[in-house]
């Protein structure tokens, strides 16, 4: 009986986590995001809100930089995480949000670069109320890893701005 409630809930747990991938509908972008908007974020389960992404140049063993496009909805956010080998963001459209762990977020917006440092924790995300999509470059491959941590809480992606 034990294993049969253990199984049960373990079921229901991964239906549940499959079932919120499932939920997110595809909405068309109302911002130029430049790329393409690409289909519904294929790693959503580290971020909050749905998300799309647009692979623009794979990891080869030429380049060893790979390249996004990714769009947020309003609200949408990653979950805290950190890159072994740092990340560059280039807003592309739109307006959205970004901070570094114990600092206060800041608004980024079409023509903003940040640049993250090796083994940095931040967040980034769309707007309260508006779109963003900007380009994920991934220096110093290979090697360079994401580290996903806990999600961002509403009170951190809401709180006051610098």
């Amino acid at each position: 009986m034990r294993k049969f409630l253990y199984a049960l809930l373990f079921s229901a747990a991964v239906g549940s986590a499959v079932a919120a991938e499932a939920d997110a509908v595809y909405k068309t972008a109302p911002i130029d995001t430049v790329f393409g908007q690409g289909e519904i974020n294929p790693l959503s389960k580290y971020f909050t809100g749905t998300s799309y992404l647009q692979e623009l140049s794979d990891n080869s063993e030429v380049f060893n930089a790979p390249i996004s496009n990714v769009t947020f909805e309003p609200c949408t956010r990653t979950y805290w995480h950190k890159h072994t080998g740092g990340q560059i963001l280039l807003v592309v459209a739109g307006e959205g949000r970004f901070q570094f762990r114990n600092e206060k977020p800041i608004i980024i917006k079409k023509g903003d670069i940040v640049r993250i440092p090796p083994d940095v924790e931040h967040w980034h995300g769309g707007g309260l109320n508006s779109w963003m999509s900007h380009l994920s470059l991934m220096p110093n491959n290979p090697g360079n890893e994401t580290i996903w941590l806990e999600p961002v809480s509403d009170e951190e992606y809401r709180a006051e701005v610098q």
